[in-house]
């Protein structure tokens, strides 16, 4: 797998040749039309035919932080910024309909890595049925890449939130565990060759979206993606929910056997445990869990002496998972 997979950041014509319009007329044309589009790109606003309660959600990626050239093309980003967005749609248990794109970046950018990250975006919203609704450029400083998404979508049920798990529910998981994270730790080893899986999806993550409407129909009662880890989005349920999950190691051991031979086995864990990006959907569930979801734990009361969070074998793991601030000097995971 080649450590460079497409045009980098600076090669090639730089933005400060074209105008704003050059730039757009370069990348619009690589998003695809829908009926649901009244006003397409172009004007001084978009304007998407709804069905009926709008889900609004918001998120950026940033050179040196979210991705590395070294690593990632310019389509990998549009994907990953694609992917992160969806996600978070689909885990309130909403179909999504439509994006738009910021890109604030250094005028020496090439334009064919703006070309590739919008090919990157376009692939992302034609495979998930969504729409490009429009955006914006702006310049920023020497060596500054920022690209962000709003993503769009309909919800047409009661939305399912963080703070609906109870006591007795089943812990259930839709998508992998610690691919991304052990993709990202052999990339950092120049290891790329020994887990092309986890690479890929480190690079290019593929949200479950349709299982988020599936899980709300069968009753999930909370429910979010995991982009920070699953201790730490675990966590968020847990504490909004004023409950304990606990995991059950059994049920994650093919997960950690499933990366183990590539970065370890206690890497594995930590991966799996605490790795972010991965944008697999989490939920508790009452009842009966969907086809395509499988227990990985429960949801009990906390006792008298205890806080809300999450526990494995009876105990607070070690691993915290992703914190923007906290990690802030470092790269994911």
């Amino acid at each position: 797998m080649s450590s460079r997979p497409g045009p980098n950041l600076t090669g090639g014509t730089p933005l400060r040749g074209l105008d704003e319009e050059q730039v757009l007329g370069r990348i619009l044309p690589l998003f695809r039309s829908s009926p649901d589009l009244i006003v397409p790109p172009g004007d001084d606003a978009a304007v998407l035919a709804t069905k009926d309660r709008t889900i609004v959600t918001t998120d950026t990626v940033v050179l040196g932080r979210d991705w590395l050239d070294e690593w990632s093309s310019g389509a990998d980003v549009g994907h990953k910024v694609v992917a992160q967005n969806l996600a978070d749609v689909a885990a309130m248990g909403g179909r999504p309909t439509g994006v738009l794109v910021t890109l604030v970046t250094d005028p020496m950018v090439s334009v064919d890595w703006v070309v590739d990250l919008g090919r990157g975006i376009a692939e992302a919203c034609d495979r998930a049925g969504v729409v490009v609704l429009g955006g914006d450029l702006s310049s920023a400083p020497p060596g500054v890449v920022m690209v962000s998404i709003t993503a769009l979508g309909d919800l047409t049920g009661a939305p399912v939130l963080r703070s609906g798990a109870r006591d007795g529910d089943r812990l259930a998981v839709c998508g992998s565990l610690g691919l991304a994270a052990a993709g990202l730790q052999l990339l950092q080893q120049d290891q790329a060759q020994r887990h092309t899986t986890a690479v890929a999806t480190q690079r290019r993550a593929t949200p479950p979206l349709e299982a988020g409407p599936q899980a709300a129909a069968a009753g999930a009662s909370a429910m979010l993606d995991l982009s920070d880890g699953l201790l730490r989005d675990g966590g968020r349920i847990a504490r909004a929910s004023g409950v304990v999950l606990e995991l059950d190691p059994e049920a994650l051991a093919s997960e950690v056997a499933g990366v183990s031979g590539a970065v370890g086995e206690e890497a594995a864990w930590d991966c799996v445990l605490a790795g972010g990006e991965e944008h697999s959907l989490l939920a508790t569930f009452p009842g009966d869990v969907p086809d395509g979801w499988r227990v990985i734990g429960s949801v009990r009361a906390p006792r008298a002496d205890e806080a809300p969070g999450v526990h494995i074998e009876g105990r607070r793991p070690r691993h915290t998972g992703w914190d923007h601030f906290t990690n802030g000097e470092g790269r994911r995971p």
